[in-house]
């Protein structure tokens, strides 16, 4: 159910960067903070710094890669989420994760195929 929600979210990401960049940015990061506000909430109830569970799942890093290109697209999303930015910083700091990230090839890949952030 979670994994589904973050997939929605995806979807309303892929449609503004392929379809409505230029005139659907400002209204996409206005509504933004609802749609995280949804994943905020549940981690608050469920205080395990995990959607789903005590570990990481694939939920968890499927909404992390997610997050990563948010914080593209608005460096400042996360500020008042503070669960969102601690499952940013725990997942970043995965060895493996940690390795891919700091890797050249990793920050050579664009984000997006159209080359909008």
């Amino acid at each position: 159910m979670m994994n589904d929600g973050v997939e929605d979210l995806r979807t309303k990401y892929i449609k503004l960067i392929y379809q409505e960049y230029d005139t659907g940015k400002a209204a996409y990061l206005k509504g933004l903070p609802i749609l995280l506000g949804q994943f905020e909430t549940f981690m608050a109830k469920t205080n395990t710094g995990f959607l789903v569970g005590k570990e990481a799942s694939f939920a968890d890093y499927n909404l992390f890669d997610l997050l990563l290109n948010h914080l593209v697209l608005c460096p400042s999303c996360l500020d008042n989420f503070p669960k969102l930015s601690a499952l940013v910083k725990s997942m970043s700091a995965r060895p493996k994760v940690k390795a891919l990230l700091e890797s050249e090839a990793f920050k050579k890949i664009p984000i997006n195929g159209n080359g909008k952030q």
